[in-house]
């Protein structure tokens, strides 16, 4: 049974968010229904997809700038946290937590996706910014793994 199922309350922009959002929502339903030895290679595959989401976000939040820059990648940074706590018990042999980490960032999705990822889209259009480009036809910038929110405060 799915954890969650993609839905128009879930839609954002009708493009690049979404597509990845909706990508999220499978790998977060397989992780769901995964048992035994197949639950950590989908968290570790649900981590991967869910760190380069974050860091796409992270990237245009960079871009436009994003005032709330701070708070919606603490969001982040704690959901990964989390991802990671969990990822290191299953391997330790309890795979049952995969679907409670499934269930509970499935809860915490949509409201994240119903207000701060909903706020980003909104300032993204109201600047210009394209996803696919940025705003007008300069190029995408690059982000640095080691300050991801460009602070110099990540951890």
């Amino acid at each position: 049974m799915a954890v969650m199922e993609w839905n128009d309350a879930l839609a954002i922009d009708g493009g690049v968010m979404d597509d990845t959002h909706k990508e999220f929502v499978d790998l977060l339903n397989k992780l769901g229904d995964a048992e035994g030895d197949a639950v950590l290679p989908l968290i570790d595959e649900f981590i991967a997809h869910t760190e380069e989401h974050f860091l796409q976000e992270q990237r245009w939040m960079q871009s436009i700038p994003f005032p709330p820059i701070q708070c919606h990648v603490n969001e982040h940074q704690g959901v990964l946290d989390i991802c990671r706590e969990v990822r290191t018990r299953v391997a330790n042999g309890e795979p049952r937590y995969g679907k409670v980490l499934a269930t509970a960032v499935g809860e915490w999705f949509e409201t994240h996706a119903s207000t701060m990822d909903t706020v980003l889209s909104m300032v993204m259009k109201e600047k210009g910014y394209e996803p696919t480009r940025g705003v007008g036809d300069e190029p995408l910038p690059a982000l640095a793994a080691a300050d991801a929110c460009g602070t110099g405060t990540c951890h």
